[in-house]
């Protein structure tokens, strides 16, 4: 009668298996372990993306984005679903201007990704819909200096982290990290290990052409997508 992976309890994202559980979520986060892989790293005073990128041979660019900019303070780099990350980041655009005409100064990296989380958390009790297959880091310059970085799942939970990776490379990411990572590692050394971790997952396979790397840098605060010839010459670095 039921099916054997949710015996009939993932029918309905509102219900809950007798352990507990809501399967519909599991699926979601299901898609976010399946996507490219995406790092994202931070000292005390900037923050660096770097992400996977898969596509053929004849394809454009264009709708692979894997890292987005909310303001010129704030980006954020994904693992999932693009399109359901696309909805989850114009809301966040439009938020950051709206805290910015009504209270005059820059939405917060956590005010964001708490507007995010609110929103998420919504897919999970409401029958008709679905949760958003789509994991995001957040990551930015506050208005005080300081840095921050938060992972959100699709049920709307969020966590804080110095350098995270999300995807299907993340497991091996994470190791990578948890070993080399320095909170006080200066910004040229901060601007190689997002991609050193890459390269451990990659291999040769990791170019100027598989990869995107974004910048908010403490000298201007401003958020700045890497150009391949920009991207060359890291990777010639490592």
């Amino acid at each position: 009668m039921f099916s054997q992976q949710g015996r009939g309890y993932d029918m309905a994202i509102t219900q809950f298996s007798p352990e507990g559980r809501l399967f519909q979520v599991e699926y979601a986060i299901e898609a976010v372990r399946r996507g490219t892989t995406a790092i994202v790293c931070t000292n005390k005073h900037s923050v660096v993306f770097a992400v996977e990128k898969k596509s053929l041979e004849l394809q454009e660019v264009l709708g692979s984005e894997k890292i987005f900019k909310i303001d010129n303070h704030i980006g954020v780099a994904i693992a999932g679903l693009t399109a359901d990350a696309r909805v989850l980041v114009d809301r966040a655009r439009v938020q950051a201007q709206v805290n910015l005409l009504n209270y005059d100064e820059k939405i917060s990296v956590k005010d964001s990704t708490l507007n995010i989380c609110e929103y998420l958390q919504m897919f999970t009790q409401n029958a008709g819909v679905r949760p958003f297959g789509v994991s995001l880091l957040i990551a930015g310059i506050d208005s005080d200096g300081s840095t921050s970085l938060y992972l959100t799942d699709p049920s709307g939970a969020m966590w804080g982290y110095k350098a995270f990776a999300i995807g299907s490379g993340a497991s091996e990411a994470r190791a990578y990290l948890e070993e080399n990572y320095k909170e006080d590692m200066s910004d040229e050394e901060l601007k190689l290990l997002p991609l050193k971790t890459l390269k451990e997952l990659m291999g040769e396979n990791l170019t100027s052409h598989t990869c995107d790397v974004t910048y908010i840098l403490k000298d201007d605060v401003k958020f700045k997508l890497l150009s391949v010839e920009e991207k060359e010459e890291l990777l010639s670095m490592l």
